[in-house]
C-alpha cells in the first residue's frame, strides 16, 4: 500500500506531466511477455534500488557524531600526548636541539631575503615550531622561514613599499602572513586539502628548481661584496651583472667563498666517512647536520677578532656584519592591517598561498611515506594557517614547511611533533641570550648559508631523466617553469607551471581516446609450458610442470584493444567479437568535456565497419540527408558490400566514476541516430563495470539498461535475458569446496610421505592407511563446514538487479547477453 506522501507525489507528477517511468523495467507487461522471467529455483530474486536525493543528503549532512569527530580531530595531539614516554622524549630532545641549532642561523639569513631585519626570522621560527605541534599530523615537518617563501615575501614588501612608502616593512609582512594564513586556514577547516593535488610533481620540481636558482644567484653579490647593482631583477640579469662587476669584489668575498667551501667540504667529508665507517655513521650525521652552526660560529670568532675594535658609532667594520639585533620580542604587537595594505598586495596573494601550500604539503607527504605514516592534508592546512595567523602577534612573517630542516629532524630520530617545543626553547634562548654575539655575524657568511641551503632544492639531472622516462610531456612543463622563473620572477614561474599542469590535465580530459576491444583466448603459463597441455605435445626433455589448482581450465577470454596501443603483441589477431557487435572502453571518464570526442569516434568506427540494415530506408532521393546522398543516379547499392549490420554495442564503464547531463544526452542522441541507421532493427546497448549507483540511475533514467522492444508491426523475436549469478558463500561456496579438496589432497600426500618404507610394512599397512584416508575423506565430504557438494544444489543469487538486464558485471557477461540475442537481428 503506497504511503500518503507517495500518492501526493504521484498526483503532482501527473498534473505537471512528469513521466515517472521513462522505460518499463523488466517485469512490466510490455517487456516481459514471458521471455524475461528468471526461473532458477536456487537463486534469490534481487531488484537493485536506485539511490535517492534523500539518501545523498544523509550521506553528506554530518551527524552529531561526525561534528564531534571533526572538532576532536582539529587537535591530533590529543590522540598521543597521554601516551608520551621517556623514550619518545629522548628522541625529541635530540632532534629538537639539532634543528634548533640549524634554524637559528638559517632563519636570520632568510629574514634578509624577506627584506626584514634578522630578528623577524627568529620570531617566525619560534612561532612556527611552537604552534605547529598542536595541530600536526606529521612528526617530521618543521614550520618556519624558508628561502622561497621569504623571497616571495620580500618581493611583496618591496612592491607595497613603492605604493605605500610610509608603512613599515614588518607591518606589510605581518599583514601578508595573516591574510594568506586566513585563506589557508579556511581551506583546512573546510577540509579542502585535496586542492593541492591539482599541482603536479613536475610543477613543484620546476618551481623549486627555478626558485633555488633565483635565490642562489641573488645571494652571490652579497657573498662577494658586490653592491653596485640591484639583485631583485630577473635571474639572468643578475648573473650577467655579477660577471660585469666582478672586479669590485672585496674582503666579503673571502669570507663568503671560504664559508661556502667549508659547508660543502664538511658535508662531503662526513658523507664519505660515514660510508667508510658505518658504525660511526650517526656521529658523522650530526656533525654534518650542525655544519651551518659550526661555520657561523667560526666566522663569528673571525669577525670578532677582526672587528672588535671597529664596533661603535662612526666606525666601519672590515667586512659587513649583521649589526645590532634587539634582545627579546621587541616587535610584539597587534598587527595593524588596513584595507590599503591588503589592496596593495592583493595581486600577490595567489602566489603566496600557492607557495604556502605546495612546499608544506609536498614535504609532509614525502616524509610521511618515508617514515610509514599518513598525513591529513586538510589538517596540515589548518596547522600552517593557525601558525601564520597567530605568528604576526609576536612579529613573525609568512612561514611554511622547510625541506632541509625537516630532513634533518627526520634523520635525527624525532619521535613526535613535540620536538617542535624543544626547538622553540632553543630559539627562545637565542633571542634572549645571543643578540650581542649576532652583531659579529658576517653578511657574506649568511649569504653562503642561503646558497648552500637552496642548492638541495635543485632537481638533479638524473631525476629529470627519470621524469623523461615516465612522462616526457611533463619534462617540457618542468623546463618551461624553470626557464620562465630564471628569465622573469618566481611568481610568474609559479603561475606558468600551475597553468601548464592544468592545461595538460584539461587536454587529456577533452581529448580522451577510448579503445575498441577485441576478444582473445589466452592460457596461463608456468615457465614455458601451457597449462593443460596434452601429454603427447610435451617435449621429451621438458621438466615436470605443475597443474592449475583444482584442475581448473586455464583457457579464458580476455579483451584487448584492437589497435594494440596498449603495447600487447601485434601478432595476436584481434577483431570484433562478433559481426555487428562492438566493445568500447572509455578513457579518462565520460563527462561533458570529452563526451562528444568519445561518441564521434564510436559512431565513425561503427559506420566504417557496418552497413545500413535497410538500404531502401529512403523511398525517394529527396528524402535522403545531404551527408548521406547514396549511390549515383542509375546505380544501386554495392551488392558486394558484405559488412555486417549493427546489432549491439557494449560500453565498458570501468574508468567512469560519474556521468552528467551533457554526456547522457549525447548518448541518447547517438542511440537515436544508430537506431535509425539499424532500422527496422534496434540496437541493444549493454553496459558493464558500472561502479556508481548514480551512474546507473542516470543511464536508467535515459532509457538504458532495458531491452528495446521491436517496432510495431515487425516480426516478434523472443528476447533472451542473460544474468550473472554467483554463489552466496558460506558452506555452499566454491571456496569451501576447494578448501576441502585441498585438505584431502594434503592428507593423502602426508600419508604417502610418512608411510612405512619397508616393502613388507607397506603391504601390511596399505589397507589401514587407505581406510583411514577414505574415512577422513567421507567425513570431509559430509562435513557441514563445507556443505554437501553434489547432494543438493549450491545456493546462488544474481549479482545485479533483474530490473536492469542490460547492466552487466563484466565484459564477458555483456558479450554473452549480446551474442544470445544477436540472431534475432538482420544479417
Amino acid at each position: 500500500m503506497a504511503s500518503t506522501s507517495t500518492k501526493i507525489g504521484h498526483g503532482l507528477a501527473k498534473i505537471l506531466g512528469i513521466n515517472l517511468h521513462y522505460r518499463h523495467e523488466t517485469g512490466s507487461e510490455r517487456v516481459t511477455r514471458g521471455e524475461s522471467v528468471f526461473s532458477i529455483n536456487s537463486a534469490d530474486t534481487y531488484v537493485e534500488e536506485e539511490p535517492t536525493a534523500i539518501e545523498w543528503l544523509h550521506e553528506v549532512i554530518p551527524t552529531g557524531q561526525d561534528i564531534a569527530h571533526y572538532f576532536i580531530h582539529l587537535f591530533p595531539f590529543l590522540h598521543w600526548i597521554t601516551r608520551y614516554n621517556v623514550q619518545w622524549l629522548i628522541g625529541d630532545l635530540v632532534a629538537g636541539i639539532t634543528v634548533g641549532a640549524v634554524v637559528v642561523p638559517q632563519s636570520m639569513a632568510y629574514a634578509k631575503l624577506a627584506q626584514l631585519p634578522v630578528e623577524f626570522g627568529l620570531y617566525s621560527s619560534f612561532m612556527g615550531v611552537l604552534i605547529y605541534w598542536f595541530f600536526a599530523t606529521s612528526k617530521d615537518i618543521t614550520i618556519g622561514p624558508v628561502a622561497v617563501l621569504s623571497t616571495v615575501t620580500g618581493n611583496v614588501v618591496l612592491k607595497v613599499v613603492d605604493k605605500l612608502p610610509d608603512v613599515p616593512r614588518d607591518i606589510i609582512a605581518s599583514s601578508l602572513a595573516i591574510i594568506a594564513g586566513a585563506i589557508v586556514l579556511f581551506l583546512g577547516l573546510a577540509r579542502l586539502g585535496w586542492i593541492v593535488e591539482f599541482i603536479t610533481l613536475a610543477a613543484i620540481s620546476a618551481f623549486m628548481t627555478g626558485s633555488a636558482l633565483n635565490i642562489a644567484v641573488g645571494q652571490m653579490p652579497a657573498m662577494m661584496g658586490l653592491t653596485s647593482f640591484s639583485t631583485r631583477e630577473a635571474t639572468y640579469k643578475v648573473f650577467i651583472n655579477i660577471f660585469r662587476h666582478l672586479g669590485e669584489t672585496n674582503l666579503n668575498a673571502a669570507v663568503g667563498l671560504t664559508a661556502l667551501f667549508l659547508l660543502y667540504l664538511i658535508r662531503y667529508s662526513c658523507t664519505t666517512l660515514a660510508k667508510r665507517y658505518p658504525t660511526r655513521a650517526k656521529m658523522f650525521f650530526f656533525i654534518s647536520t650542525l655544519r651551518t652552526a659550526f661555520v657561523i660560529l667560526l666566522y663569528i670568532l673571525v669577525s670578532y677578532l677582526v672587528n672588535r675594535n671597529h664596533r661603535g658609532k662612526g666606525q666601519k667594520p672590515k667586512f659587513t656584519t649583521l649589526g645590532d639585533v634587539p634582545r627579546g620580542f621587541k616587535h610584539a604587537r597587534v598587527p595593524n592591517i588596513t584595507s590599503e595594505i591588503i589592496s596593495a598586495f592583493a595581486s600577490e596573494l595567489p602566489s603566496t598561498v600557492i607557495v604556502l601550500l605546495i612546499e608544506h604539503i609536498s614535504i609532509s607527504k614525502s616524509f610521511g611515506r618515508i617514515n610509514n605514516y599518513t598525513i591529513d592534508p586538510s589538517q596540515e592546512l589548518v596547522a600552517i594557517g593557525v601558525t601564520n595567523v597567530l605568528g604576526p602577534f609576536l612579529g613573525a612573517y609568512p612561514a611554511t614547511g622547510s625541506f632541509s630542516r625537516t630532513a634533518i629532524k627526520s634523520k635525527a630520530g624525532v619521535r613526535t611533533p613535540f620536538a617542535g617545543v624543544i626547538t622553540a626553547l632553543v630559539v627562545l634562548l637565542a633571542i634572549y641570550a645571543l643578540p650581542a654575539m649576532f652583531w659579529y655575524i658576517p653578511n657574506a657568511a649568511l649569504a653562503a648559508v642561503i646558497i648552500h641551503a637552496v642548492g638541495d632544492l635543485i632537481t638533479p639531472p638524473n631525476v629529470v631523466y627519470q621524469f623523461w622516462r615516465i612522462s616526457p610531456l611533463e619534462v617540457i612543463i618542468f623546463f618551461a617553469g624553470v626557464i620562465v622563473t630564471v628569465f622573469t620572477t618566481i611568481e610568474i614561474g609559479i603561475y606558468v607551471t600551475v597553468s601548464f599542469s592544468a592545461a595538460m590535465w584539461w587536454f587529456r580530459t577533452f581529448k580522451a581516446r577510448g579503445r575498441f576491444l577485441g576478444r582473445a583466448k589466452v592460457h596461463s603459463v608456468i615457465g614455458d609450458h601451457l597449462l593443460n597441455q596434452p601429454e603427447d605435445n610435451k617435449p621429451n626433455n621438458s621438466a615436470p610442470r605443475q597443474s592449475p589448482t583444482g584442475g581448473e581450465d586455464s583457457l579464458r577470454d580476455v579483451f584487448l584493444p584492437i589497435d594494440h596501443h596498449d603495447g600487447s603483441n601485434h601478432q595476436i589477431q584481434l577483431e570484433d567479437p562478433y559481426p555487428g557487435i562492438f566493445i568500447y572502453r572509455f578513457a579518462e571518464g565520460f563527462i561533458y568535456p570529452n563526451a562528444n570526442h568519445h561518441l564521434d569516434l564510436l559512431v565513425t568506427t561503427i559506420f566504417s565497419k557496418t552497413r545500413r540494415t535497410n538500404p531502401a530506408t529512403y523511398g525517394r532521393p529527396g528524402d535522403r540527408p545531404w551527408n548521406d546522398p547514396g549511390p549515383r543516379k542509375g546505380k544501386e547499392v554495392d551488392p558486394t558490400d558484405h559488412r555486417p549490420t549493427l546489432k549491439a554495442i557494449i560500453l565498458d564503464f570501468s574508468t567512469v566514476n560519474h556521468v552528467d547531463l551533457t554526456s547522457v544526452q549525447n548518448l541518447i542522441d547517438v542511440r537515436n541516430q544508430l537506431d535509425r541507421y539499424a532500422a527496422p532493427d534496434t540496437v541493444d546497448w549493454h553496459f558493464c563495470n558500472l561502479n556508481s549507483r548514480w551512474s546507473k540511475r542516470a543511464l536508467a533514467a535515459a532509457g538504458f539498461g532495458y531491452y528495446t522492444p521491436e517496432p510495431e508491426g515487425s516480426e516478434i523475436h523472443r528476447w533472451k535475458p542473460v544474468f550473472s549469478v554467483a554463489e552466496i558463500g558460506g558452506s555452499h561456496s566454491a571456496a569451501a569446496e576447494a578448501e576441502a579438496r585441498d585438505n584431502r589432497r594434503a592428507l593423502k600426500a602426508a600419508a604417502r610421505r610418512d608411510g612405512p618404507t619397508d616393502e613388507i610394512e607397506v603391504r601390511d599397512g596399505a589397507s589401514s592407511v587407505s581406510s583411514e584416508v577414505d574415512s577422513l575423506e567421507k567425513q570431509l565430504t559430509h562435513s557441514k563446514a563445507y556443505g554437501t557438494v553434489g547432494a543438493k544444489p549450491t545456493k546462488i543469487a544474481v549479482v545485479q538487479g533483474l530490473n536492469r538486464p542490460l547492466f552487466h558485471v563484466d565484459i564477458t557477461a555483456a558479450l554473452n547477453s549480446a551474442l544470445a540475442n544477436a540472431q534475432r537481428k538482420a544479417h
